[in-house]
Order: C-alpha cells, then sequence, then structure tokens
C-alpha cells in the first residue's frame, strides 16, 4: 500500500510540473492552431489523471464522502432520446431487513445514464435466389433476377461503400488506414479494392451533384470561394498545385425556403477564365471575398448582363484584426470596434425576412457605413503609405459598393462566411491526405464531398443517406429523374425506431 501510494505521489508531482512549464514555460517555437489544440487535449488529459490520484488520495485517507461525491454531482450533457437505452437493474444481496427479518418493499430508485458503444460488426450478407421448375411438363424454370449493385458480383453492399465512403471524406481516415482497420477483424480487403469501390461509387453519384450544381446556378444568391487543393503530376512525382472551388446556397438567414447546398468543383487553376468556366452566365448575387477573379462577373458589359457582385465585411476584419498585432494600433482598433457594431445588428435580425432585414440595416447600419467611409477616407489621406493599416482601410475603399449592398438587400449577407466554414473540410483533407493522386481523384473527392457536407447543412447523417441512394440509383435508368435523392430533397424511410429497453437484473456482491 505504501509503495503504491508513493508512486501516486510521483507521478502526481511530475504532471504538475509538465503542466506548469506548458502553462507558464518559454516556448522556443510558435505553434500552429492544430499543434496548439493536441497540447490542450494532453493537458486535459494529464488533468483528468491528476484528478483520478486526488480521489484515490481521498479515499485512503478517509475524506468524507460529501466531499469525494462533490466531483460526481457535476452536471453532465444529457444523452439523446433516440439513443436505445439498455437498462440494468441491481438489487440489493438480501430481500429482507437486516434490522427485523421484515420483507423489503421497492420505495423509489436512483438512476444513472452512461454512454456505452457495441463495436461495430461486419456482417455477411448471404442473397439466394431459389430455381424453381414444374414438375408437370419439366420445362419451365423460374428465378428471380440478380440484384444490381454498385460493384457486380463484388464483396461490398451498399451499406459498407457507404461508410467507406464517410470515412474516407467525412472522418478524413485514407483508405490504407481502413485496410488495417477491416484487417483487425480479419478481413484481407486491399486499398486498391476500396478505391475501386470508390470510384464506382463516385460514378453513380456524380449526376447527383451535377443536378444540384444546376441548381443552385438559378437561385437568386451563391456564395463562392476557393482553396488550394494539392495533385500529384504524373511523371515526376512531385505535385503540382491545384484548386477546389465551392459554391453554397444558404437562404436560411432570412427564411428562405430552399435547402441548403454545397458543390466543390476541382478546377487547375485560380484565374479569371476557371471562375467563368465555373459560373457561366449566372446573373444573380455572387458573395465573395475580393478577388480579382469575380470582378468581371460585375461588369455592365458582360454578355447577358451583370451578377451583383457583395463582398465579405469578414476580410476587411481580418485585415484591421491583423493590423492589431503590432504594438500601438489605436486606428485598427477602432475600425475592429466599428465593424463590430455592424455585426452585431446582424446577430439580432437573423433569421427575420429578407424585407425585414433590409429595413433594420437602413435605419440602423446604413448611418453608421456612412460614419464609417468618412472616417476611412480621413484616415487614408493622414496614414504614410508603409503603415500595416492602411492596407485594409484601401481594401474596404476600393470594394465599398460591393461591401455595403447587403444594406439595400434583405437576402444579402454581411459576410461570406457560408462558403468559409465549407472549406474546413477541404483543408482537414489536405492534411491528412497531403494531395490527390491525379485530377480525376480530385474530381471524385469534390462529388463525394459535395453531398457528404450538403448532408451535414441539412441534417442528414451521411452514411445513412449514401448507403440508401446507392442502392436507389444503381437501378434508375437514363433519363430516370434524380431530385428525390437530392439531399434537400431525400427523406430517411429507413430510420431505425428507437429500441425497445432490454432489462437485466442482477444482485449486488
Amino acid at each position: 500500500m505504501v509503495v503504491a501510494e508513493r508512486a501516486r505521489a510521483d507521478r502526481f508531482e511530475h504532471l504538475l510540473g509538465v503542466l506548469k512549464r506548458m502553462t507558464f514555460g518559454k516556448r522556443s517555437e510558435k505553434m500552429s492552431a492544430d499543434q496548439l489544440a493536441l497540447a490542450l487535449e494532453d493537458r486535459d488529459v494529464a488533468l483528468a489523471e491528476i484528478e483520478l490520484l486526488t480521489e484515490q488520495n481521498e479515499e485512503v485517507i478517509g475524506a468524507p464522502l460529501e466531499r469525494r461525491r462533490r466531483r460526481a454531482d457535476t452536471p453532465r450533457a444529457s444523452l439523446p432520446l433516440h439513443l436505445p437505452r439498455h437498462e440494468i437493474e441491481i438489487a440489493p444481496a438480501a430481500c429482507q431487513c437486516a434490522a427485523c427479518g421484515g420483507a423489503l418493499h421497492r420505495i423509489g430508485e436512483d438512476r444513472a445514464e452512461r454512454l456505452d458503444i457495441v463495436p461495430a460488426q461486419y456482417r455477411v450478407l448471404v442473397t439466394i435466389r431459389p430455381k424453381m421448375a414444374c414438375r408437370a411438363c419439366g420445362d419451365g424454370v423460374a428465378q428471380a433476377s440478380a440484384s444490381k449493385h454498385v460493384v457486380p458480383g463484388g464483396l461490398p453492399s451498399e451499406s459498407l461503400i457507404a461508410d467507406v465512403l464517410v470515412k474516407k471524406y467525412a472522418d478524413h481516415l485514407p483508405l490504407y488506414r481502413q485496410s488495417q482497420i477491416l484487417a483487425r477483424q480479419g478481413i484481407a480487403i486491399e486499398r486498391a479494392t476500396l478505391a475501386n469501390w470508390v470510384g464506382r461509387a463516385a460514378g453513380y453519384l456524380r449526376p447527383l451533384v451535377e443536378l444540384q450544381k444546376a441548381r443552385l446556378l438559378t437561385c437568386d444568391r451563391l456564395f463562392v470561394d476557393e482553396t488550394t487543393a494539392k495533385v500529384l503530376a504524373p511523371g515526376n512525382g512531385k505535385t503540382k498545385t491545384g484548386y477546389m472551388w465551392a459554391m453554397v446556397g444558404d437562404d436560411r438567414p432570412y427564411g428562405g425556403a430552399d435547402p441548403p447546398a454545397i458543390v466543390y468543383s476541382y478546377m487547375p487553376g485560380r484565374g479569371g477564365v476557371w471562375a467563368a468556366k465555373l459560373l457561366g452566365d449566372y446573373r444573380g448575387i455572387l458573395q465573395v471575398d475580393g478577388y480579382e477573379a469575380y470582378g468581371q462577373f460585375g461588369k455592365a458589359d458582360r454578355p447577358g448582363g451583370p451578377a451583383a457582385l457583395a463582398y465579405c465585411w469578414a476580410h476587411v476584419r481580418r485585415g484591421f484584426f491583423d493590423a492589431t498585432k503590432g504594438k500601438g494600433a489605436p486606428i485598427a482598433e477602432e475600425g475592429l470596434r466599428r465593424i463590430g457594431a455592424l455585426y452585431e445588428i446582424e446577430r439580432e435580425i437573423r433569421g427575420r425576412s429578407a424585407d425585414e432585414r433590409r429595413i433594420e440595416r437602413q435605419v440602423r447600419a446604413r448611418p453608421l457605413l456612412d460614419e464609417l467611409h468618412g472616417w476611412l477616407e480621413e484616415k487614408r489621406r493622414r496614414m504614410f503609405s508603409g503603415s500595416p493599416t492602411l492596407e485594409p482601410i484601401n481594401y474596404a475603399l476600393r470594394r465599398w459598393i460591393g461591401l455595403t449592398r447587403y444594406v439595400d438587400d434583405g437576402r444579402v449577407d454581411i459576410d461570406n462566411n457560408a462558403v468559409e466554414r465549407s472549406m474546413r473540410t477541404m483543408a482537414l483533407q489536405r492534411k491528412n491526405a497531403l494531395f490527390a493522386g491525379h485530377e480525376l481523384g480530385a474530381e471524385n473527392w469534390a462529388t463525394i464531398a459535395s453531398l457528404v457536407e450538403t448532408c451535414k447543412l441539412v441534417g442528414h447523417k451521411p452514411d445513412a443517406y449514401l448507403a440508401d441512394v446507392l442502392a436507389r440509383i444503381v437501378v434508375r435508368r437514363d433519363g430516370d429523374t434524380l431530385d428525390d435523392l437530392l439531399p434537400g430533397n431525400w427523406s430517411d424511410t429507413k430510420a431505425a425506431n428507437i429500441a425497445p429497453v432490454s432489462l437485466v437484473l442482477c444482485k449486488a456482491a
């Protein structure tokens, strides 16, 4: 016992020392946000171990029970109601009163819920097609046709393929790691085989994404952005930089009826020619950052007429925020304060109708913007050319018409964050896969990511959606409608009901 207590004490001191160095010690290098997140996770793990050691020490020294219970009584997150409940009842060891021997009667109970998991279980689906013959004539033989599948005559069910897709494109788990996970279950499936499944699924799903893209291009408003996507260049073993473009339609901030949707498209470049290829003759509202490739869509002499360019205040705010990182930047801090007042108005009116938002902005935001414009002009005249604050000021003034368009149209958002958020999944995939093997691989990535991320927006489980849609789309003929299979129109007819409660009676030891 003494040795165990000494070991716990030594461990306790060690953890405290590590945490002090993490919190207060000097750092010789800057850490990225992801590295910092990992460090914080490790710190929280260490804190939990310290808490356990403290509890064990309190048990040894006989601390009051109320003190030891205090931590256990802290509020916990409630578990979702749709999860099945498996009840385990622990009855007293004896059913007679220890004092008088009389029978014990139930007067109440204590209930405690813990989250449990049943490990993923792979199973084999056996399809049997009996052959039926006529005994009278011996000529007639009947047998049902084999069902169509994504991989004809292959191993995977559509549910298994959906699981592979979600793990790769939603959970960012490369195929070789999935192959290793299957191997631990005694299932030998090579990475190349998994890749074949993914490619065949992408081929079936691409028409859905093309239909979703066509629908987006008819919307009144689009968010558009682009980010880098490394692709392996053929022949030399090096990578080249392509771009993943994203289009987002999301009318929920002003109560629009259309379901939100995302479409990713891989392009070899980022210039205006690729933006034109992506958007064609779109003439609605384009919510974009200040990248010059989008400027062509707002020109009056554009064939078919100009689109309405609405620029992003988050980019202006980011510029002022970067300028405040230096010492003594009162102008940048004042700029942040003024932009913050505009965002406060937006937080209050989010979800209202487009007309209500326009009226509120005209009354409350317009005077603030007029004051801000005058303030920016004044500061620009007085500022020397090398000032870091001058850059966001010039950025805002050059794009003032697009930045203030949201005041006159309640459908327009103050920023481009709807599409900026959609780029996070691209960044995570880049960090896990590093690069796509070829341009077709990047296109398949864009196809499946479009459906996975749209499912997240509309509240569907991506694995349930993909499993059902793959099973249904393989039996559709060319020319059959696909509208009901779009994430915004799809309904999960196979959604499981809450499983019945099971009751297990146990005697206390």
